[in-house]
């Protein structure tokens, strides 16, 4: 008889730590440029340190993979919360004492940076190792429902935080990881595969770059995702604009932001049931239709509180899509592979997630916003036509895991 994931000691402890550590990061994240505008006041720095975290995370993203595969996953994990906690302990003393800098805030954003880079695909890898196979559709439903629920009250937290005094986030944060390191020392994650010699580095990454492109299914689905969240990502930024010039206040676009996080949360708790419903192509498709229905709505509404509405809807579906693709990735990937996987998928998706800002932000630059959010809408439903038409993705899944291993 299989055990609940709620009676699962070491997934109770890896979910219960990391979901008060997602709390913290996300108000030390809104807290981070507030901090550098009091104290240069240069929004131009203060984008800087939020760039240092991004491009830390992608540049270590494929060494972090390969390293989650060669050292022990649970040690890899404990010393990227020991180094969190001692690079926020040390930016609490600096904004205390006021001696703080802007190179120090770069500092420890690139070192908060390089742990979220190796500490994922130390996490996923270890996934299959701590849920049996028949509940790791669930657990990563959870994962995903974690870190919407800590970006939504992380980030409301921050900003309070922040308005009582301005070290006050960055310390809740270091207590959240000192709480998750805790936790992991408790946790104990079964042997994972092991091989004696290792080759180079670089040969490792090579290896795990090698096995995502080999398997059409990964392939497939990671190219549609990045094309899919580039202008998702893109046409965000295009409605924030919109409705700013539309005179809309602050408060307002910041509750319609809000709203991508109720939704990504409702939609996490109903992946589970929706992902066994649905069946793997359609969970998949169904989240590029509703996008490519929906995202031509915004021409028609103005006001934010509506298109927080609307944005609820559109990332509804987003979490059954990622517990299909993500639960039949993981089954699909030998072990010994898996840490890698997750560092080449986070590159992937990290870069889609960079350059759509950029890209909404040339849009509107060069085109009305209604005209962007046009284009954006034209180059959702074009990748749409893709995952419908593709053979890959309309028999994604039909191949049982344990055959695909062994082809």
């Amino acid at each position: 008889m299989t055990t609940s994931l709620a009676r699962n000691r070491n997934f109770t402890l890896l979910w219960g730590g990391q979901a008060l550590a997602e709390v913290g990061f996300s108000a030390s994240m809104i807290a981070f440029p507030l901090l550098v505008l009091a104290v240069t006041g240069s929004p131009a720095m203060s984008g800087l340190v939020l760039a240092a975290d991004a491009a830390a995370q992608l540049v270590a993203g494929l060494p972090a993979g390969a390293l989650a595969d060669r050292w022990d996953r649970r040690r890899i994990m404990l010393c990227c919360e020991a180094a969190r906690v001692l690079a926020l302990g040390g930016l609490v003393a600096s904004v205390w004492t006021g001696t703080v800098t802007v190179a120090h805030m770069v500092a420890v954003a690139v070192v908060l940076g390089v742990c979220r880079a190796l500490f994922e695909p130390a996490e996923d890898a270890s996934l299959a190792r701590l849920v049996p196979e028949s509940q790791l559709g669930t657990a990563v439903a959870l994962n995903t429902a974690r870190s919407s629920l800590g970006q939504m009250s992380g980030t409301a937290l921050g900003g309070l935080l922040f308005a009582v005094t301005r070290w006050l986030p960055f310390l809740v944060d270091m207590v959240t990881h000192v709480v998750a390191f805790v936790a992991l020392l408790f946790m104990r994650v079964p042997p994972s595969e092991r091989v004696a010699a290792r080759p180079h580095m670089v040969r490792e990454i090579g290896e795990g770059l090698k096995w995502v492109w080999s398997r059409a299914e990964i392939r497939v689905t990671a190219l549609c995702a990045v094309v899919l969240n580039l202008f998702f990502t893109a046409f965000y930024l295009v409605v924030i604009v919109l409705v700013q010039r539309g005179g809309a206040s602050s408060a307002a676009i910041g509750v319609m932001a809000a709203m991508l996080g109720v939704g990504g949360v409702l939609g996490a708790l109903a992946a589970p049931w929706l992902h066994r419903a649905l069946g793997p192509f359609r969970s998949i498709a169904s989240v590029f239709w509703v996008l490519t229905l929906l995202t031509p709505v915004a021409l028609l509404v103005d006001s934010p509180f509506l298109l927080g509405g609307l944005f609820a809807l559109m990332t509804f579906l987003a979490p059954t899509a990622n517990t299909t693709i993500g639960t039949h990735q993981l089954l699909l990937t030998p072990d010994a592979l898996r840490g890698r996987l997750s560092g080449v998928m986070a590159v992937v998706i990290g870069l889609a997630g960079t350059l759509g800002p950029l890209v909404g932000g040339l849009l509107t630059e060069v085109l009305s916003a209604r005209t962007a959010v046009a284009v954006c809408a034209a180059g959702i439903l074009l990748i749409t036509v893709v995952v419908t038409v593709n053979p890959t993705l309309r028999g994604y899944g039909a191949v049982p895991v344990t055959e695909e291993k062994d082809a």
